[in-house]
């Protein structure tokens, strides 16, 4: 029994074997990988030379003690806001207001002393014409007339210089900004010898940025002028209304609004660079002296570039490359020249005519020479690299 059940198993099997000699094998070739492609945008674009700049106070400056006195009072919060003619400190000041009463007598005495010589002077110019005084005495009358006079005007200017010191007492804020901590403290002594140095007022509304560009483009932008036209003096006008934008390190994009306020009218030797200062209004006090900043300038438009998605390029030891896909849906690698980012994409200087489609995902199963299937995308939603 257990023979005849082997023997019909070996038949079955060699059966299959018969059966399977019969058929013929074929190798089916796998589909080609999808890619993700997309078209270049083709738009205008503004040309910007970029660089990087920092922040300088419009106004600085060091309030001093400009008499000598003991410090009475200080009326600021350190670091707080100050208006301008605010009195931030007061230095005793009633030694310099009696100085100054002092000098008022002194002048009121010296115009009483006038009007005594005038009229003596009168009496004996009126007898010397009458031959009743010698010309001696009328001589001395006039020389006593004079000096009086004199003494007048030392008078008054004693008078004045004593105010001055007295409203030196009272240190005032030269401008709307903000005070330092202060230096010194109420009851110290100040003016002793040499001024004394109280607080700072910094001005920071508006600020200063200062950057450089280089001499080439400072030529390229003369050379745009000249080519329309631009007189030296129309030219400096439109200088001064070049829009500038600005960003701290820490910021994307550029929210800092403000305008070219001034050029250096020399190169400079050493860097090869032109120095150039803009102004920006800064009511939040979003940037401070010292402030290092991304600068951008604008300096014309292209009407019609070619940008394609940031992710999309590489790089090797040659440059920066595309991959793109041909009419035949195979991929290329193409060398490209890039220019600025506009966003997400970057601008192809040279490399591309803006018809091609280009790599956008899938990049490492898009090998060149190889067939792909290209799947098109909006360039703005182009994915990342996988």
């Amino acid at each position: 029994m257990q023979k005849t059940v082997a023997r019909q198993l070996m038949g079955f099997a060699v059966l299959l074997l018969l059966t399977a000699c019969g058929e013929t094998n074929t190798y089916v070739a796998s589909p080609p990988p999808k890619i993700a492609v997309t078209l270049p945008v083709r738009r205008p674009v503004t040309r910007y030379l970029e660089a990087t700049g920092y922040a300088s106070a419009v106004n600085t400056v060091d309030l001093v003690a400009r008499v000598q006195g003991f410090l009475q009072e200080i009326n600021y919060q350190d670091g707080g806001p100050v208006k301008k003619g605010a009195t931030l400190f007061v230095i005793e000041p009633d030694p310099y207001r009696l100085k100054v009463e002092q000098a008022q007598a002194a002048e009121a005495g010296a115009r009483a002393s006038v009007t005594q010589a005038d009229a003596e002077y009168q009496r004996q110019a009126e007898l010397g014409g009458k031959e009743f005084a010698s010309k001696a005495t009328v001589d001395q009358a006039l020389a006593a007339r004079d000096q009086a006079r004199a003494n007048l005007l030392q008078a008054e200017v004693n008078t004045k210089l004593a105010k001055i010191n007295y409203d030196y007492t009272n240190v005032t804020a030269p401008f709307d900004g903000v005070a330092t901590a202060h230096q010194v403290s109420v009851g110290e002594l100040v003016g002793a010898g040499a001024p004394t140095q109280l607080a700072t007022v910094v001005q920071l509304d508006p600020i200063y940025v200062n950057f450089s560009i280089n001499e080439q483009d400072v030529q390229r932008l003369r050379a745009d002028q000249i080519r329309r036209g631009l007189s030296l003096a129309r030219a400096r006008e439109e200088l001064q209304k070049i829009p500038i934008e600005a960003a701290l390190q820490t910021e994307s994009g550029y929210p800092h609004r403000g305008v070219l306020e001034y050029a250096a009218p020399v190169v400079n030797q050493s860097t090869g660079t032109h120095d150039v200062r803009a102004v920006f209004q800064n009511p939040e006090r979003a940037l401070l002296p010292g402030n290092f900043l991304r600068v951008r300038v604008p300096v014309g438009q292209q009407r019609d570039a070619v940008l394609v998605p940031d992710v999309a390029l590489g790089s090797d030891l040659t440059g920066r490359y595309l991959l793109v896909v041909n009419a035949d849906n195979v991929v290329e690698q193409r060398k490209v020249e890039t220019g600025p980012v506009e966003g997400e994409l970057r601008v192809i200087e040279n490399g591309l005519k803006g018809d091609e489609r280009v790599v956008v995902g899938g990049t490492l199963r898009a090998i060149p020479g190889q067939k792909v299937d290209p799947q098109v995308q909006t360039a703005v939603a182009a994915p990342a690299s996988q």
